[in-house]
Parts: structure tokens; sequence; C-alpha cells
């Protein structure tokens, strides 16, 4: 068996070529990462003529199109279920590819500083529990600051999003309410408020309405000019989005599963931003023509390696050393 290197000078030896075997790969799958892996796709385009056409339609979407056998790669927010990977003949490889946070946006007229919200007013809002900006819970997160009595209109994901699940996870995980009544999902039945298609949807939704709240990928959130809360974490210190914050998260996992599949949302450490999460590439095992294979693992090679420097550009944090190298020796595996 012959040995593959990844060492960043052999890149281009890796490229060598590989536009003569390029065949159009398509792939679909969630929103949180998608103005990055619109980027990697474009630039690796230019490196290879290779052309990866990334379709932004939710990891729900994303993981029935990779199961249905409709895209070549998928992509998800939430690793996949036992079940879910029972019902693909060849077995799935999750390939983790950069961290990023869920940020709660908000619309309030009048508001001009930072709100902050521990995870438990945050459910309570979602749950329909706290109906007005100047409820007694909002204000005790937000000592001095002059809320509006006002109602608030909840905003949620309409469709199967990753955004959803790391939302709901990090939601399940602080207030029992919520983890009994609602749980975490890729798809959940909100207690209240209006759906948003996509990270574009709902923060589309947030900007225009008066009053409301949801929750989008960070870089959505700053696209769109719109605030975002100090979210309360595991240590009781109130942490802003960012990619110090979010690498701070990653660094408190213990070790990464095998099978790379992990929840990182409530993690410990004082600079940790509670609701950051990976997000994965999923990859078939086995993958039958020869020009895919080679392309596919490929990009996937790139991308581990000159493609994380995009990472911090783009409001993500890009992957610990220690992951990536246990993804090398994964992406070897691929038969």
């Amino acid at each position: 068996m012959k040995r593959i290197l990844f060492a960043g000078s052999l890149l281009p030896l890796l490229f060598a070529g590989i536009a003569s075997a390029a065949d159009t790969i398509n792939a679909a799958g969630a929103t949180f990462p998608a103005p990055i892996y619109q980027k990697w796709c474009e630039e690796f385009k230019a490196k290879t003529g290779v052309q990866i056409n990334y379709q932004s339609v939710g990891s729900g979407a994303g993981i029935k199109q990779f199961t249905d056998g409709t895209v070549d790669f998928g992509a998800s927010d939430m690793p996949m279920t036992d079940d879910q990977i029972k019902a693909i003949k060849v077995p799935t490889l999750h390939f983790p590819t950069v961290l990023g946070a869920d940020v709660v946006t908000y619309n309030v007229p009048g508001i001009t500083v930072d709100l902050k919200f521990s995870g438990q007013t945050v459910a309570a809002i979602f749950m329909g529990t706290i109906t007005k900006w100047n409820d007694a819970k909002i204000a005790a997160d937000n000592p001095g600051v002059k809320l509006p009595a006002t109602d608030i209109v909840v905003v949620h994901r309409s469709d199967g999003s990753g955004t959803s699940f790391i939302f709901t996870d990090f939601l399940s995980k602080v207030s029992p309410e919520w983890k009994s009544k609602v749980g975490a999902s890729t798809s959940v039945q909100w207690p209240v408020g209006l759906g948003g298609k996509g990270n574009e949807g709902v923060s589309g939704l947030v900007k225009q309405t008066p009053g409301s709240i949801g929750y989008v990928e960070l870089v959505f959130a700053i696209s769109q000019k719109l605030g975002y809360a100090d979210i309360k974490n595991a240590n009781g210190k109130f942490v802003k989005a960012s990619f110090d914050s979010v690498t701070a998260a990653a660094a408190g996992m213990k070790e990464m599963p095998a099978d790379f599949r992990v929840s990182i949302t409530n993690g410990p450490g004082d600079k940790a931003y509670p609701i950051s999460s990976f997000t994965w590439l999923l990859i078939p095992s086995q993958i039958s023509d020869p020009a895919k294979k080679k392309n596919i693992t490929a990009f996937l090679t790139w991308l581990l390696t000159d493609g994380q420097k995009d990472a911090q550009g783009l409001s993500y944090a890009p992957l610990p050393a220690a992951v990536v190298a246990k993804e090398k020796k994964q992406l070897a595996t691929i038969k």
C-alpha cells in the first residue's frame, strides 16, 4: 500500500494533472459553513480546474440528498445519528472542517448596547414563557439597560438545520424544561415564533421585524449588521462570539472521538463561547469513480491545510492541529 503524504510543499504535486481527470462534483447541506465552503470551492477550482457545486440547503436536506445518493458528499452541523448512518450502504466518514458559532441576534429599537442572556433566559424566550422585552429575567441579565415594554417576536428556522441543532443542543443542556418538551434536533416543534428558511431567511426576518429575536451563524449576523448578544457560559461568564472565544470552546474538548462525532456546546472555560460547534463534511468511505475519488480527496487535503487560512477572515475558527492530524489518517482510509 502506498503511503500518502500531506506536507504543504507536496500539494502542487497532488494537484498536478487533476483538471484532466475533473468531473463536476455535487455537494449539499449546511448553511452554517456555506460562506467558507463557497469560497473554498472557488479557490479550489482556480487552483485545479475542478468544479465543486455546493448547495446551501440546510443540514437536514444535505443528509437526505447524501443518503439518497443525489450528491457526491453532504454537509451537516449535526453529526449523523447511528440510524442515519445505517441507512446508507457505504459507511460514512465525518470530516470536521472548521468551527463556528450560533449567535442570538435581535432587533430592539432604542437599544444601542450589546444585550446579555443566560441560556435559561434564551430558552424561556423561545419557549414563549418570556414574552416582553422588559421581563424581569432579561432585566436581571442586563442591569442598567432601559428595556422597552414591547412584545418579543421569536424567529426560528423553518427548514431542517444544523444551525438549529447547535442552538437546541445548547438549550437542552442548560434548560431541563427545553430538553423535556422540545429537545435537540435539526427540526423541532417550535413552541412559538415565525419561521425563516436558512440563515439568510432568519437574519432577514430579524432585520426587518422590530422587537424580534433569532439565532443565526455568526457570519450572517456580521454581514447583515445585526447586533448579537453575549451569552453566559458554563463557567458563569458572559462571552461574545468571536474567533478567540470559539477557539477557546474547542480547547475545552477533552478528546476528539475516533469517528469525529462530538458536541462542544456549553463547554468549560472562562473564555469559551457556549454555542460553538464543529461542522462536518459527510464523505463516503468508498468512492467507485476514480476521478471523483482523486478530486474529493484532493479537496479534503487542501481544505485541511491551506484552506484553513481562510477561516478567521470569515468569522470561523480553524481546526486544532491535533484534529487535523487525525483527519489526515482517516482520509488515507478512503477506498
